[in-house]
């Protein structure tokens, strides 16, 4: 009997082991945003273990990082950002040496450029209070060029789901197998996904939408919705007189105007902008926050901002 006790406890003790050298093996990923969280998970294998820096409810233009999320990033076998145009507090820190070959641009590939930013446009908690912007020829404050909400658009997804499925296969021990068989099933799930919502959308095409900044303009524009105006030009800026006047003169002469906003940001000056107008309102969440990070989490988020823009229609306005 005492020799069958020690046998058991012998046995419990290697499979203890085991699990603990298991955890050590597993490959540790630190993704920026939640969005790209759901996009690994839909892609690896159940090994792979994710941190993700930006929280429910902060920004990813002006987060300051905890201690642990610092050493996640120390630890990391791969870090995935969309760019220095978006998680602009990563900037410096990653396109230093210590992350150079583990730092993954899902905008631009491993080639980053360098991206100025101004440090008075960043540093305010209270999204709509502080400056004032009086320009309305640029958008969005990310600096130069492309919109870097790319993960809102379906096939820029897929595109950056590829590309996470090509790092995931180089990491050691990596079952890249599975890594195609889950690549594959998120294909297939994706392309489903877009007729469905597709076909949903139709009755939204003649309803004029504006949105509280222009992060919304990846989704409408692939699939094929009018975004009539954006109520600001720059979330970290509080809008001018003269681009509120012109909102206010389109939110007048819309169709059926519905104006989805966003949680993350203060909402107190826009009610005051669309007082007394005959608008709907909707809510949508670019950063999927309440969106369970599992396989299937992508999809939901999709079908997600497409029931945001449903409640547009008259007949579901709250």
């Amino acid at each position: 009997m005492i020799a069958k006790r020690f046998a058991g406890a012998t046995a419990l003790g290697f499979a203890g082991l085991l699990g603990a050298a298991n955890a050590l093996a597993a490959t540790q990923i630190v993704t920026s945003l939640k969005p790209i969280e759901l996009l690994v998970k839909a892609v690896a294998t159940d090994d792979v273990e994710v941190t993700t820096l930006v929280p429910p409810g902060s920004s990813p233009h002006n987060y300051s990082m905890k201690p642990s999320q610092r050493r996640a990033l120390s630890n990391a076998d791969a870090v995935f950002w969309v760019g220095p145009e978006m998680e602009t507090f990563l900037t410096r820190l990653l396109s230093g040496n210590e992350f150079s070959n583990r730092t993954h641009s899902l905008m631009h590939g491993e080639n980053v450029p360098e991206v100025d930013t101004d440090d008075d446009h960043h540093g305010h908690d209270d999204h709509g209070h502080g400056h004032e912007q009086e320009t309305s020829h640029h958008g969005h404050d990310h600096g130069a060029g492309e919109d870097p909400h790319i993960w809102l658009d379906p096939a820029l997804a897929l595109d950056m789901a590829r590309d996470i499925h090509s790092i995931l296969a180089r990491q050691d021990g990596a079952d890249v197998a599975a890594l195609d068989t889950n690549l594959n099933r998120f294909e297939q799930r994706l392309s489903e996904a877009e007729s469905e919502i597709t076909s949903r959308l139709k009755p939204v095409a003649d309803i004029d939408l504006f949105t509280y900044h222009d992060a919304f303009t990846r989704f409408v524009e692939h699939y094929g919705l009018t975004l009539e105006g954006v109520l600001t030009l720059n979330p970290e800026l509080s809008p001018g007189a003269r681009h509120i006047a012109e909102v206010q003169q389109k939110l007048q002469k819309a169709n059926q105007p519905c104006l989805l906003t966003e949680p993350q940001f203060n909402r107190q000056w826009w009610r005051s902008i669309t007082e007394g107008l005959d608008i709907t309102f909707s809510t949508w969440d670019p950063l999927a926050t309440d969106i369970e990070p599992d396989r299937d989490g992508y999809i939901a988020f999709q079908y997600g901002l497409a029931d945001a823009v449903l409640k547009c229609l008259p007949e579901n306005a709250q």
